[in-house]
């Protein structure tokens, strides 16, 4: 039987909060290592184009994913509000560029819905639910679909 306060613990989902193309999408805090400022963004040959290069973190060669790129929306040059989120999945850590990262959210799991069947240009199968909160409308990701090709190169072949 779960106890109260995993159950109260439930009720609510703690989100980082960012935004592609004036738009906002939120994945979990949970798999979320840290916000990087831009970085020195070193590019390796022969890989799919959404792969912006590798970094070195912390003593970590790191992959960094271009949202805009993954999602097949308008390229944007990189400026100050741009961001890399650095998310944590079971077996590596990539980093993600996004536009501007600046807010954790506790999302009320009922004001989640389940994904529409039609959201603009982003493929379905990359959004986990959409969130209504206060006038806000926050896309949640679904990680896992959105980094599946990663997942099967590891870190140490980039």
């Amino acid at each position: 039987m779960a106890q109260f306060g995993e159950l109260v613990a439930r009720e609510e989902m703690k989100v980082i909060v960012f935004q592609l193309m004036e738009k906002e999408y939120a994945i979990e805090v949970d798999v979320v290592e840290s916000i990087e400022k831009l970085i020195s963004v070193t590019e390796v040959p022969r890989t799919p184009s959404y792969v912006y290069g590798v970094i070195n973190l912390r003593g970590l060669v790191t992959p960094i994913v271009d949202l805009r790129e993954r999602f097949g929306l308008e390229v944007k040059a990189l400026d100050d509000s741009s961001r890399i989120i650095i998310v944590s999945m079971e077996e590596f850590e990539v980093g993600l560029i996004v536009d501007d990262a600046n807010d954790v959210f506790d999302i009320p799991l009922s004001s989640i819905e389940p994904q529409p069947e039609v959201v603009g240009t982003i493929e379905s199968e990359f959004i986990a639910g959409v969130a209504k909160v206060d006038n806000r409308l926050l896309v949640l990701l679904n990680l896992e679909k959105i980094l599946e090709p990663l997942k099967r190169v590891t870190s140490d072949e980039f």
